[in-house]
């Protein structure tokens, strides 16, 4: 396998394809965009320091996902429902299908939301403080004080595997050099 030091980037430059190298650098940039782990916030978020995430407020009414955490959730009906060529109902009763679907999915989801969501916000509020608890009083300190104490059990541990383990090794070792098998047919 060659290492990466004895490649070579080769740059070719084309004076003709001048127009295909910057669609090209507005495809990587879209892909870029696509491959990140969160999307760009939306303008009315965006500050004018780029290393400073922007909060949404809890009063924004007009964007409630400038995350894009739900984009699986967006579901049309022509999405869950659709006629082939060959099969068609009458125009209104896919019309009215269509406002069915739309009315219920719609109606349905915010009284739910009237039923659920506070109690379900609280609960995964309480989730998050507590596993933030766990997390800050727990669960670091833990960690903290494996690192600090890994040295000491590291070099005992050292110390036991030389003293006893190491000799028994060896000794088993040296044993089982003087074994030779031979194979033969009768």
């Amino acid at each position: 396998m060659m290492s990466d030091e004895y490649l070579v980037d080769c740059n070719i430059d084309d004076d003709d394809d001048e127009e295909e190298e910057e669609e090209e650098d507005e495809d990587n940039k879209d892909m870029l965009l696509y491959l990140s782990p969160h999307p760009p916030p939306p303008p009315q978020f965006s500050s004018s320091s780029p290393s400073l995430t922007p909060q949404p407020s809890l009063n924004s009414v007009d964007f409630r996902d400038p995350y894009g955490v739900n984009q699986h959730l967006k579901v049309d009906f022509s999405d869950v429902l659709a006629e082939p060529a060959s099969t068609h109902t009458y125009d209104r009763v896919w019309v009215y299908s269509g406002i069915g679907f739309e009315s219920g999915r719609i109606w349905g989801y915010r009284c739910l939301t009237v039923l659920c969501a506070i109690p379900i916000s609280l609960l995964s509020g309480c989730l998050f403080a507590l596993m933030a608890c766990l997390h800050i009083w727990c669960v670091m300190p833990c960690i903290q004080v494996c690192h600090t104490c890994l040295p000491c059990v590291r070099s005992v541990w050292i110390s036991v595997v030389n003293i006893f383990i190491r000799p028994f090794c060896e000794s088993v070792s040296r044993c089982c050099t003087g074994v030779y098998v031979s194979l033969s047919k009768d």
